[in-house]
């Protein structure tokens, strides 16, 4: 199982709880920290740095069952207030990043005619918050593609499933 972001946060609390429940699990962030997760330096944002862990796992040879989008970044501010360099890494972190793993990924799961994609939004889209607009905004963009990404894959036995969890105590909530 491949889990994006399981340097910290989110992704590495999966990454943690797949490894105790005793998958084999590698971790994709763009700091290598914590050595008991088999980790590939990849950032979700840079397609060129996603391609070459796609790349690094297909030879591996080893199936992947699921890959979890779980890298993200938040910035809590009203639109008007948001400079332009964090719309930027919000959109490209959240949803670009969630593409392009999905993008890089999907052929090695389509040789093996298996395999799953959880990617990850919040509830943020429904409620509307203030001061969560490009936040939700990058989120919805992930919904959406989910919802497409997994009809183009239905054929192939391969699931897109997109989950929107609350608040949850991560270094993002802060």
């Amino acid at each position: 199982i491949i889990v994006t972001g399981a340097s910290r946060g989110l992704g590495n609390a999966i990454a943690q709880h797949l490894t105790d429940k005793g998958e084999k699990v590698i971790g994709l962030a763009r700091s290598i920290d914590d050595t008991s997760i088999k980790s590939i330096k990849c950032d979700v944002s840079n397609y060129s740095s996603v391609k070459n862990a796609a790349q690094q796992v297909k030879k591996m040879k080893t199936p992947i069952k699921a890959f979890v989008n779980a890298a993200g970044i938040a910035s809590m501010n009203m639109a008007v207030t948001t400079d332009e360099s964090t719309v930027q890494k919000i959109i490209q972190t959240n949803l670009v990043g969630t593409i392009y793993c999905c993008q890089l990924f999907a052929p090695i799961m389509l040789r093996q005619k298996k395999g799953s994609f959880v990617n990850f939004s919040t509830i943020a889209v429904a409620l509307a918050l203030k001061g969560e607009s490009i936040y939700a905004a990058s989120k919805a963009g992930v919904e959406a593609f989910s919802r497409t990404f997994a009809r183009e894959m239905a054929d192939f036995n391969v699931r897109v499933n997109c989950i929107a969890p609350g608040p949850i105590k991560t270094d993002l909530l802060k």
